[in-house]
């Protein structure tokens, strides 16, 4: 892990505050990516989510420069979530309560700072002290640096989802249970090609 890593929690509140600088985040990270990845359709994404009960977000900054951020949240009672999913999926899968799953919907690096440690100090930092059973997360099929990561991390594929954004691609749905043995943070050795761990 990089010298001088700062890893901190906030809620909606505190979020709103460096707003400016998740998006521009998020534009760098992915630049060229389509009307999905816009700013506009994110901007919309982080309103919608940061209303979400028990929202919550942890940033990693270096010198005071945000490097990388990861958010989620408590899946509600008629969450549309799972909207899109792809079936068959055991029964009882997509019923939540607001205490069974939690989902992770963005997990992001700055280009320059990957493979250093932060995804996985910041997916560690933010999943450490969940309640929930179960997490869960979405990643596109062909980011195959992330679903390296993930595996390593103890994910497993459930089944696909498509959600009902306009554009949006057909992703890989992840879960991973709460009782993941802890495990000594360190990335794992994946190609170094460019890419970015991408959830919705």
């Amino acid at each position: 892990m990089i010298e001088g890593l700062q890893l901190r929690h906030h809620g909606a509140d505190g979020a709103r505050e460096i707003l400016d600088q998740l998006l521009d985040l998020y534009l760098e990270v992915y630049a060229g990516g389509g009307e999905f990845y816009s700013e506009d359709r994110y901007r919309r994404q982080l309103d919608l989510h940061m209303q979400r009960a028990g929202w919550e977000l942890v940033t990693a900054t270096v010198d005071a420069a945000l490097v990388g951020y990861i958010y989620g949240f408590p899946l509600p009672p008629k969450t549309r979530w799972w909207d899109g999913i792809h079936e068959p999926v055991p029964p009882g899968f997509t019923e939540e309560d607001g205490k069974r799953t939690f989902a992770v919907s963005e997990l992001l690096v700055h280009p320059d700072r990957r493979r250093q440690g932060i995804a996985v100090a910041l997916h560690d930092e933010l999943l450490a002290n969940r309640g929930e059973p179960r997490t869960t997360l979405l990643v596109r099929p062909d980011n195959s640096v992330a679903q390296i990561a993930y595996h390593s991390w103890g994910w497993s594929k459930a089944t696909q989802l498509q959600p009902k954004w306009d554009g949006a691609p057909i992703f890989n749905v992840l879960v991973r249970p709460a009782d993941v043995r802890p495990r000594p943070i360190s990335e794992p050795k994946v190609p170094k090609t460019p890419s970015q761990t991408d959830c919705k």
